[in-house]
């Protein structure tokens, strides 16, 4: 759900690109209208439209006229790419940075976010 921690709209967005990311919406699927997600998450419509329209800016989501908006061929991959892009500089990079700091090498890292992976029963593969 939403927070307080980013603009509405962003967060809006965002919800929409977890949905693309994970599967439930699919490529070339009508995304919700800005009146679905307004009424949904009790926002401005117009608070609503703007994070779909960022998304438009952005390639991920396109217009049919008259109809609505929909995922982008593609988009799914386009925020992967990106994610995992952020996901390095936001949290591989200053974990490395802090693990170096402790002493603890790449082959520790690795047996330790093997453990974690392990204690999950989540993989990367089983995530499609």
């Amino acid at each position: 759900m939403l927070d307080g921690d980013k603009p509405i709209f962003q967060q809006v967005a965002e919800l929409i690109e977890n949905s693309v990311i994970d599967g439930s919406l699919a490529e070339e699927a009508q995304a919700p209208s800005t009146n679905e997600l307004a009424l949904f998450h009790r926002i401005n419509p117009a608070t609503a439209g703007k994070g779909l329209n960022q998304l438009v800016a952005e390639g991920i989501l396109y217009k049919r006229r008259g109809i609505g908006m929909f995922v982008a061929t593609g988009a799914r991959e386009t925020l992967r790419v990106r994610r995992r892009k952020s996901f390095v500089a936001e949290f591989l990079q200053p974990t490395v940075v802090e693990a170096r700091k402790l002493g603890i090498t790449a082959a520790d890292l690795k047996t330790l976010l093997d453990g974690i992976e392990n204690n999950s029963g989540t993989t990367e593969e089983g995530q499609s």
